[in-house]
């Protein structure tokens, strides 16, 4: 599982011109699916993304993490991700976990998260959606579940 995690002062996503889902604060969240990934990718993306220190505290310095900062999550759908373009300059997405399996991994992380109380708003699965936000910093951060395999 990868993600794209920015900082936002405030994000939003719409669909056909209808607002699906708005966070002030918080995190902005492209969510990635990929062949092969589970239950234990979605654990470990929700304890990283739960407890991530990006938000600045009473000094100034990046330390707190969304919860302790009273902010909220917009996680949006994004099979791009898997794009790989090691070959040529059209992307290839045959890593990309098919469409319901990455729909209910989806699922899994929005529910992970919100278990840690966390206010999650998503964007709608599969549509083609328009992200609007605002980089707060800016500050933008890559996870890859791939990458607790390395430790």
């Amino acid at each position: 599982m990868r993600c794209v995690v920015q900082r936002v002062s405030r994000a939003s996503v719409s669909v056909g011109g209808e607002s699906v889902g708005a966070i002030g604060p918080g995190l902005c969240v492209l969510v990635g699916a990929l062949e092969g990934d589970g239950p234990e990718d979605c654990a470990f993306m929700a304890r990283k993304l739960s407890s991530l220190r990006i938000f600045t505290d009473s000094d100034g310095r990046m330390n707190l993490d969304v919860r302790a900062a009273g902010n909220a999550v917009l996680l949006v759908s994004q099979f791009t991700l898997a794009a790989d373009t090691t070959s040529g300059t059209r992307p290839s997405f045959s890593s990309a976990m098919a469409p319901q399996a990455a729909q209910e991994l989806l699922e899994g992380l929005k529910g992970l998260l919100e278990a840690e109380g966390l206010q999650v708003q998503t964007g709608r699965f599969g549509a083609k959606m328009d992200v609007e936000l605002v980089n707060e910093g800016p500050v933008t951060i890559l996870l890859d579940s791939r990458d607790k395999k390395r430790k």
